[in-house]
């Protein structure tokens, strides 16, 4: 789907005024252009901190997370107005962050219900449109989820899917018998998660926001191969996967992820998680999170995988276990960075 980039616009005439500003030259290098490149171009890696709550990126933490060496934020389930929005990013400049990533999470395009799904449609529209207000340059979304039903530990999960049309035969090697309600469910997910994608895309050409896609312990695309065809299947600028290394590794290993998203990831995540037992060909296992670098993440093989997939950009801590502080992130980072 061609976009007609042209028309795209950080605000609208009414609050374009009023975002004039200036970023820390750092940060304005990731985040002035806001055309998605054609192809791959290197851009400087910059630290972000995770921020569950809108309402604790307060002045006062601003001051805290610049101080401790962070470039910017990642804000959970943005909802507010365009003019709080920019009251925030006006708010962040003055410290020298920049807001780069809206975490809007789980929608559930794949209910049932017609009137739920459309109210859906227009959260995401609005989390793009606010995003744009407040620097950011991508909206996690998870497009939709399935529970309550048989389906395989998430190291077992083998996928044959077709890859033309993303619709699955078979999810673990075997019988399938007992996961047919689950195949069915997974593969009406899919379908509708194209169409509400398909849907928002206009907006994200629009506002000059990614929508970066992540599949996060909602059962779907749980393979490095499905999530790769899935978010690739758009062929798009303004659809890219969004990637948490913590979320995956009870699946696989976070190196095989990142070999076959490549340089598609829109952004990063990290958090750490402790298999327990490693199980499957896969290297996955059950398991617990982990405070940063205590789990069984192998952190300069990622960081070595990084390279070589030539990933830059936004790298985000997002915390998990522990009570670590904001000099601790940051001190992990620039050991990740410089890995």
């Amino acid at each position: 789907m061609k976009t007609n980039t042209s028309r795209r616009q950080f605000l609208g005439a009414a609050t374009t005024a009023v975002v004039a500003g200036s970023f820390s030259s750092t940060v304005s290098n990731v985040a002035a252009e806001k055309v998605p490149p054609s192809s791959w171009t290197w851009q400087p890696l910059c630290k972000a901190m995770f921020v569950g709550n809108a309402a604790d990126a307060t002045d006062a933490y601003c001051e805290r997370v610049k101080k401790a060496g962070f470039d910017g934020l990642m804000v959970w389930n943005w909802d507010i107005s365009l003019e709080e929005a920019v009251k925030f990013r006006l708010m962040l400049e003055k410290h020298g962050l920049r807001h780069h990533a809206v975490c809007r999470g789980w929608l559930t395009v794949n209910s049932s219900d017609k009137d739920k799904v459309a109210v859906d449609i227009k959260t995401g529209e609005k989390a793009l449109r606010t995003a744009a207000a407040t620097g950011a340059s991508s909206v996690l979304l998870v497009p939709s989820q399935v529970h309550g039903l048989v389906m395989p530990n998430p190291w077992d999960f083998e996928i044959d899917f077709d890859p033309k049309t993303l619709l699955v035969k078979t999810v673990a090697d075997g019988d399938n018998s007992r996961f047919a309600d689950y195949i069915k469910a997974q593969n009406f997910a899919t379908e509708c998660s194209i169409r509400a994608i398909e849907t928002l895309i206009p907006t994200a050409a629009k506002e000059g926001v990614i929508i970066g896609i992540e599949n996060v312990w909602n059962n779907l695309w749980c393979t490095p191969e499905f999530f790769a065809a899935f978010t690739l299947s758009f062929d798009n600028p303004w659809v890219k996967p969004h990637f948490d290394l913590g979320n995956h590794t009870k699946y696989s290993r976070c190196e095989e992820w990142l070999k076959l998203l490549g340089n598609s990831i829109v952004k990063l995540d990290l958090k750490d998680f402790a298999v327990h037992e490693v199980k499957g060909k896969r290297g996955g296992g059950p398991g617990d999170w982990a405070p940063i670098g205590h789990g069984t993440i192998d952190w300069k093989n990622v960081r070595k995988t990084l390279e070589e997939i030539r990933y830059s950009g936004w790298v985000s801590m997002e915390p998990a276990a522990g009570n670590q502080s904001l000099e601790e992130y940051s001190k992990f980072l620039d050991e990740f960075f410089g890995a």
